[in-house]
């Protein structure tokens, strides 16, 4: 009897479980059905967000003093591509917003430098100047630019073909040039900051006249606002130990301050424009973050049918950078009030159109060198070096070698422009010139290495570096000698810092993907700046632009 009992409650037992079993597997179908039915077949809005001269440190150098809710979330919620670089030199602003949103290297797109010379009219070029435009918002010259310079499409303007044209496109950025690449050739509208006035200003390139909630957004003053508080440390100053003590004699200073100190009073003085010194202050990204959302609600990016595309570059990173180097207060403080700001902007970007409505991905430009002085001061090799020395060197070698003659045209990005009629006229080879630069120069203990950017086949320089030369080296708008300066060396400034080289320093970025259709997880695999635009062209299901050289990441989209 005792057996058949047994007998009998292991099988009720049995049916239950299967019961429950079934029950379970029927609930969860339910939640999953639901869950991808929450999530759309397009996202209503992508964000792309350039951090100007965001090494990929700083990510965690400061993340105790990090929100949950800005860089933490991203990288919590989000993909993170730890090991991201730049795969050309130079690395600077105006290359690394071009390289981001065209998947290409200036050897493609055109954009070798924030400037370069153009040996057809015999002047240097600024990367988006445009003198058949008209500024808009000002009475500046300040809106004299356009993406004419820029021989790509971005992916914006693919996104934006693919709808035949019925989404919408903005940038904006404290920088011109960080609004204008982006955003694209058919974007809507890009705007940058005009110091002059503290406005937000466009071109006719885009526009006649700026829409009305831009004038309303101008009319608040709200630059004028933040710059009446001063610049204190978010934290007590004594927290911040992650960085130097304040007073380096080796830090830049804010235009009509004696010494670079907190707090910083951003005082009204003769002969200082304030509208310009608060770019050099944390209060430029928050003005920036201010305006993209104004953007966002006034001109319903998301509110439509199809897939809008806003592009924001948060560019006083780079000022605080240059001026005081990352291992400041200045810089550690500029980075954790940043954080706050994405924070905010996520929060926002919840309640407007949720998460899984928004595709959002934050890089950089490019890094930064830390300080020479800093370095120095702790037994490590650095230095800085005038660029016109180098030049004087190469003229008056190659004066000495050939005679007298104008051999040099320009110097740019490290790029030596010869003179060709001179060699010409001369009967002087390109070979013969070169030694005599190449000997020149190596004579100087700050110079690594010089190369013939015609004769790339012969330069002894490691294989990874060609690669590096070749991306970034554009027949029609490059220089013909390009030399290297030694690790932790640069150019032009005796305090503060830089960037622009081939070193990890200048080329190691963050690269993090948020929202729509994105898992959380990491990769430590190598991937390229030029592989996000066709990662969000995989991933949106459009065709890559055209000057393309980067692959999709396979971790993100899959």
């Amino acid at each position: 009897m005792n057996k058949k009992l047994i007998t009998l409650f292991a099988g009720l037992c049995a049916v239950v479980t299967d019961l429950s079993a079934q029950s379970s597997i029927k609930s969860t179908s339910k939640v999953n059905s639901a869950v991808v039915k929450t999530i759309p077949n397009k996202p209503k809005l992508v964000i792309g967000i350039v951090v100007d001269q965001m090494r990929y440190d700083y990510l965690y150098r400061y993340s105790n003093k990090y929100t949950s809710g800005g860089f933490k979330r991203l990288m919590g919620e989000g993909y993170n591509c730890r090991n991201h670089h730049y795969d050309y030199v130079p690395t600077v602003t105006a290359a690394g917003h071009a390289a981001i949103f065209t998947g290409s290297v200036p050897a493609v797109d055109g954009i070798i430098g924030n400037e370069w010379f153009d040996t057809k009219s015999g002047r240097t070029v600024y990367c988006v100047e445009d003198s058949t435009v008209q500024t808009v918002g000002a009475n500046t010259s300040a809106g004299l630019m356009s993406p004419k310079n820029l021989l790509v499409s971005t992916i914006t303007d693919q996104v934006k073909i693919a709808q035949n044209h019925q989404s919408k496109t903005i940038g904006i950025a404290l920088k011109d040039r960080g609004a204008i690449l982006p955003a694209g050739h058919t974007a809507n509208a890009a705007y940058w900051f005009d110091s002059k006035d503290g406005y937000w200003i466009t071109s006719s390139f885009y526009m006649n006249e700026l829409p009305n909630w831009v004038k309303e957004f101008n009319a608040q003053k709200n630059p004028q606002k933040y710059l009446a508080k001063g610049w204190n440390t978010l934290l007590p100053i004594e927290q911040y130990t992650e960085s130097t003590p304040d007073d380096q004699p080796f830090e830049g200073k804010l235009s009509g301050e004696q010494k670079p100190v907190f707090p910083h009073e951003l005082a009204a003085q003769a002969g200082v424009n304030l509208l310009e010194v608060i770019r050099s202050t944390p209060f430029g990204n928050t003005i920036t973050k201010d305006f993209a959302v104004a953007a966002i609600q006034n001109e319903q990016l998301g509110k439509g049918t199809s897939t809008d595309f806003l592009t924001v570059s948060f560019s006083s990173t780079d000022y605080v950078g240059h001026a005081f180097g990352p291992n400041s207060i200045e810089a550690e403080d500029t980075y954790i009030r940043l954080d706050r700001e994405i924070a905010s902007l996520l929060s926002f970007l919840d309640t407007y159109l949720g998460k899984e409505n928004v595709l959002v991905f934050l890089s950089a430009d490019h890094g930064v060198a830390d300080v020479p002085g800093y370095w120095q001061s702790k037994k490590l090799p650095a230095g800085t070096t005038d660029a016109l020395v180098l030049t004087n060197t190469v003229k008056d070698a190659l004066k000495a070698a050939f005679g007298e003659g104008d051999y040099v045209r320009a110097d740019e990005n490290n790029q030596i422009y010869l003179n060709h009629e001179t060699l010409k006229t001369r009967n002087l080879s390109r070979a013969q010139v070169f030694d005599v630069v190449k000997t020149a120069l190596l004579k100087r203990p700050e110079v690594a290495n010089v190369i013939d950017l015609q004769n790339l086949a012969n330069a002894t320089v490691p294989e990874y570096q060609i690669g590096y030369i070749k991306n970034g080296y554009n027949i029609k708008r490059s220089g013909d000698i390009l030399y290297f300066l030694n690790p932790g060396w640069f150019t032009g400034r005796k305090t503060g810092t830089t960037h622009g080289s081939v070193y990890r320093y200048d080329t190691h970025i963050p690269l993090l993907w948020y929202g729509w259709k994105i898992k959380h997880g990491e990769t430590s695999q190598r991937t390229n700046i030029s592989d996000i635009a066709p990662t969000v062209a995989d991933l949106l299901d459009v065709l890559e632009p055209n000057g393309t050289v980067g692959n999709v990441i396979t971790e993100v989209v899959k």
